[in-house]
């Protein structure tokens, strides 16, 4: 009777096997557990972010994986219910058998198949990320365990996935009987001793130079230089493998052609590129009040050697040519002409710079006088019979003087992706002004202004958040990586206990956000009478786990009671705002 009893208990078993959903049954990835990667995260009940939460979970636990949808990871919970998870806020441990095939390319060489890879402290995405590395490299393997590998990159020993690299048997050209020539894609690039950023410095190339590879490895190319070989990283290095000699390392060749004297710098900073127009790439830069001398002329554009040995390309609108009359003679005077201010809060300054005094603020709709035209800026008669000066791209004029026409904002900006992230929501409110201002209110109000700006000049603009809502950090950073953003821009208000501290920062985490952080920085604060505490680097979530060009901005102290009534006034919003989207606009120009 007993063994009766087991066999139909067995054919029972069989039975309810054979009735359970397909997802459920074992799959590519059977003996593979999901790990959590951050605290409280939520577990939803289908691969999307409109889900409702079905349960939370902690940092570290592991759970097993059933199947993948898009970005998105289904996992069996304890109580058997299922869910799914944020794919980049989880890591996949795997069976012994993954860990062995992967461990068996250890002593060989990488190379990348995705750019801008991700090079963390340890083998999960729970660790520290320490710098990226780019499609292409090839780097030799040090280490493996599970689904990821240690590589030896330029930033030291790291971890990265090993879905993103494929594997080479063979050390990658430590010797190479085809000769290969390169040229430099930086400015000051660090010439080193040896394969490593311990080796000694020993001299510098900038972006132009043409060079001869001896040998690449790991992330480092060999050349020669002053007879002797030596290394740089191989990031800086684009490779021909033309048939174009090249005897050690050659700079640029000037073009003694169509020279026209000299020019001196009137921007603050003038980005140089390496051909004549907003396309080319930014090369380096030059300062205001520089002087250099005119190779060549096109198009509204000048090359000068803006380094020695470094050529390049500036707008001539930014370079003020002398002549006999001396510096006043980039003033044109003016008769029976007026302009009309665009935007509220515009200012008009003390000298033709957007760093110089501000004498006098203007609102939509008011007109001057025009006494003269200086570089890019109009000089204007002011109702206490003084001048100013007022730049004249965000006027229009009316009457004989020429219109001041500079790349528009609408150009550049026109289908760039850019993601605005209302600082706080929801549950949680932020920081509180000295007189009750919730930072959540106002950083929405900003945001929704900033929108309409940048969607009238043609972006494809999207907000994290568009209503008083609750959005964790991780998702904000995911919307970045859904809609492959070109910037991301998370907006905030600042407060601190000594309530004397006032002024606007900007913040960026990685080196790729810095250039950015800088464009936008300067224009807001040009346009800002607050005080200027400049962009630096700052260690926030949205940043440091964005592999997006994304920046956060604290516009004010709400903690500072007279700068709290500023930053909630209208006339800050729209100047503020307004300074955000021509940074954005300088940035993509």
């Amino acid at each position: 009777m007993h063994k009766k009893k087991k066999v139909i208990l067995f054919f029972c078993l069989i039975l309810l096997i054979g009735m359970l959903p397909v997802h459920l049954l074992p799959t590519s990835a059977a003996g593979q557990n999901v790990k959590i990667g951050i605290d409280r995260l939520n577990i939803r009940e289908g691969p999307g972010l409109s889900y409702p939460v079905v349960e939370q979970v902690n940092k570290g636990e592991s759970y097993p994986y059933l199947s993948e949808k898009k970005d998105w990871i289904e996992i069996q919970l304890k109580d058997g219910k299922r869910g799914w998870a944020a794919d980049w806020l989880v890591s996949l441990e795997s069976s012994k058998t993954s860990s062995t095939s992967v461990s068996q390319s250890k002593n060989n060489h990488a190379t990348i198949t995705a750019d801008g890879l991700r090079v963390r402290k340890g083998p999960g995405t729970k660790y520290q990320v320490i710098g990226t590395i780019s499609k292409g490299e090839n780097y030799k393997v040090l280490a493996a365990d599970g689904d990821w590998i240690q590589l030896e990159t330029s930033n030291g020993a790291g971890w990265v996935s090993s879905e993103f690299v494929q594997f080479k048997s063979n050390p990658v050209n430590n010797t190479n009987s085809k000769t290969m020539n390169g040229k430099i894609t930086s400015n000051s690039l660090n010439i080193r001793s040896e394969p490593s950023r311990n080796g000694s410095i020993i001299g510098k190339l900038n972006a132009g130079d043409r060079v001869k590879i001896l040998s690449q490895k790991n992330g480092w190319t060999e050349i020669s230089h002053s007879g002797k070989r030596v290394w740089i990283s191989s990031q800086y290095v684009e490779v021909d493998e033309g048939n174009t000699e090249v005897k050690e390392h050659t700079p640029v060749p000037s073009s003694k052609a169509n020279k026209s004297g000299t020019g001196a710098v009137t921007a603050t900073t003038l980005t140089v590129r390496n051909t004549g127009s907003l396309n080319g790439k930014a090369i380096g830069s030059v300062s205001m009040g520089q002087t250099f001398t005119i190779l060549e002329e096109a198009n509204n554009w000048v090359k000068i050697e803006f380094k020695k040995g470094s050529y390049g390309w500036v707008a001539n609108w930014y370079l003020e040519k002398p002549n006999h009359k001396g510096t006043e003679s980039s003033k044109q005077a003016v008769q029976e002409s007026t302009i009309t201010i665009l935007h509220n809060g515009s200012n008009i300054r003390k000298s033709a710079d957007p760093s110089s005094a501000i004498v006098e603020r203007a609102d939509q709709g008011a007109t001057y006088d025009v006494i003269s035209i200086q570089n890019d800026w109009y000089e204007v008669r002011l109702g206490n019979g003084k001048s100013g000066f007022i730049a004249g791209w965000i006027v229009s004029v009316n009457g004989s003087a020429p219109v001041v026409e500079k790349p528009g904002p609408k150009t550049s900006l026109k289908n760039k992706k850019i993601v605005i992230d209302p600082g706080h929501g929801g549950r949680d409110n932020g920081t509180t002004g000295a007189s009750g201002t919730i930072e959540k209110t106002v950083t929405l109000k900003t945001a929704k202004l900033l929108y309409d700006k940048l969607k009238a000049a043609g972006a494809n603009v999207i907000l994290t958040r568009n209503t008083d809502t609750y959005i964790p950090l991780s998702s904000r950073v995911y919307t970045a990586q859904y809609h492959n953003a070109d910037a991301f821009i998370s907006i905030h208000y600042d407060s601190i206990a000594d309530r004397s501290v006032r002024g606007m920062t900007t913040y960026y985490y990685h080196s790729y956000q810095k250039d950015l952080a800088a464009d936008v920085h300067s224009s807001v604060a040009s346009n800002s009478s607050l005080k200027n505490r400049d962009y630096r680097f700052g260690d926030y979530y949205v940043l440091r786990e964005n592999n997006k060009n994304a920046i956060l901005l604290e516009l004010g102290y709400l903690s500072n009671p007279a700068e709290e009534m500023i930053v909630t006034s209208g006339q800050y919003q729209e100047m503020v705002t307004t300074g955000i989207y021509q940074g954005l606009a300088k940035h993509f120009n």
